[in-house]
């Protein structure tokens, strides 16, 4: 559990890093004279730089040390955080977004990595959630810490705040033993492990343990006949396949493809919202800045109930015999999300407004464990952090361009009194297209899940 609290300390690193500018969104306006269009900017060049910095990021995923590069990271990123605060005009600060983008980019591909190796995958799903959960409690630590920090000191020392923290969690990663690559727990059943016991176990090419089947998808859908991919069965060493021979067989796997995309739209209108979100509710709801943090907290224990929950569903109906689980949780979710949240947007009664926001929170954060489990599940392990590398550099251009559309649509096309909310309900689009894909990724999951089983370490080397 205690390496479950570290990774999810990480995550949460990012959420706390990211919410310091949304509270400051008006601040930094009044400090450098810029209007809406001009936070979206300032948030967006970060999320390019990271997608930039992501697929180089992945290849060093899988070649070196990964708790060693995650440590070095997020020191840099204590260093970057005061910079931003120590920004004496708004090129500076733009200057140290970039470089803070940069730096954050090792999270998503070397987390994700290391995810796949210290947990039982059969429980994927469900322990994710408490990853993912970090993310949340620390976007809602960051809204009200900086909240505070603003109120009782200014704009600068709350973008500084987390420098401290950051350097502590480094050295606390930096002291983290490395896990053996590919040596994730299998759910198998009562005779399959009977009929195991005493053989000697298979290699892999540095000589580590390898799993006898990729993980509890992998072994139902063996077990259930499903049919493999020709042609995508890898039998090649993962670690000497270059960034361009990965990013092509992962493209080639369906329901891979389907799933960056849907997480791309997903992350594009929770990033364009996490961005306003303060504006948004100071506004609309004409509520004072402390009360919107506060907000966030109580919207926050729907995203916390949904990420639980969505996890520990998926997780459910794939012990049950349903292999599309970890599909067909997050593609209802993206479906729901929508519907409750239109009417909360609409409103201006705040109290008609929470329980909407609280049950869109939890229907927005439900895909996110099921779909990371099930990415894990149609990629081979040693692809694991490459893979994850494409997906967060697409999904990062789609949190780039959302706060610079959603500023650029509230300063410049919607020009009514409650232009943020007309911004917000045309966001709303992107989730239903994500929705879409993820009732198609159902007809392809199965097969992608048999060929990745069928392209384990074991199969490559046999």
């Amino acid at each position: 559990m205690a390496v479950l609290a570290l990774l999810a300390a990480v995550v949460g690193l990012d959420g706390a890093d990211k919410a310091t500018i949304s509270v400051n969104a008006r601040a930094i306006e009044h400090a450098f004279s810029i209007n809406d269009a001009g936070i979206g900017l300032l948030v967006s060049v970060s999320s390019l730089t990271g997608a930039l910095f992501t697929l180089p990021v992945g290849v060093l995923t899988d070649r070196v040390t990964r708790v060693r590069l995650l440590g070095t990271s997020i020191a840099l990123w204590a260093l970057a955080s005061l910079a931003s605060g120590l920004a004496p005009s708004f090129g500076w600060l733009m200057a140290a977004r970039v470089a803070l983008g940069a730096v954050t980019a090792t999270a998503g591909p070397t987390v994700a990595s290391l995810f796949g190796d210290f947990f039982p995958a059969g429980e994927r799903a469900r322990l994710y959630g408490y990853v993912l959960a970090g993310e949340l409690v620390g976007t809602g630590a960051g809204y009200v810490i900086t909240s505070g920090i603003t109120a009782l000191t200014s704009w600068r020392f709350s973008l500084a705040w987390l420098t401290l923290p950051a350097l502590a969690l480094s050295a606390v990663v930096w002291r983290t033993p490395e896990p053996s690559r590919g040596r994730q727990e299998t759910l198998t059943s009562g005779r399959e492990r009977s009929k195991d016991r005493g053989k000697p176990s298979s290699q892999g090419p540095a000589g580590e343990a390898l799993p006898e089947a990729q993980d509890a998808a992998g072994h139902l859908a063996e077990e259930s006949g499903v049919p493999v991919v020709r042609g995508q069965v890898l039998v090649e060493d993962p670690r000497r396949m270059s960034l361009w021979r990965v990013a092509r067989y992962v493209l080639r796997i369906r329901t891979a493809l389907l799933m960056i995309t849907a997480s791309a739209l997903g992350y594009f209108f929770f990033a364009g919202v996490r961005t306003f979100a303060l504006l948004f509710a100071t506004r609309h709801y004409a509520i004072s800045t402390g009360a919107a943090s506060g907000l966030t907290l109580v919207v926050g224990t729907g995203a916390l109930a949904g990420v639980f929950g969505g996890g520990r569903l998926a997780d459910l109906l794939l012990r049950r015999g349903y292999l599309n689980g970890r599909v067909l949780v997050p593609s209802l979710a993206l479906l729901l999300a929508p519907l409750a949240l239109a009417p909360a947007f609409i409103t201006t009664s705040l109290w008609a407004a929470v329980p909407l926001l609280t049950l869109g929170a939890a229907l927005l954060a439900a895909p996110n464990p099921p779909l990371d489990a099930a990415r894990l599940d149609i990629v081979p392990p040693g692809l694991w952090g490459r893979a994850e590398a494409i997906r967060t550099a697409v999904r990062t251009l789609g949190e780039f361009l959302a706060p610079l559309l959603f500023g650029y649509l509230s300063a410049s096309v919607f020009t009514g009194a409650d232009h943020l909310r007309d911004a917000f309900l045309l966001g709303l689009a992107p989730l239903a297209a994500a929705a879409s894909l993820g009732f198609l990724a159902l007809w392809t999951y199965p097969r992608d899940v048999a060929t990745a089983n069928a392209s384990g370490p074991r199969r490559a080397s046999a």
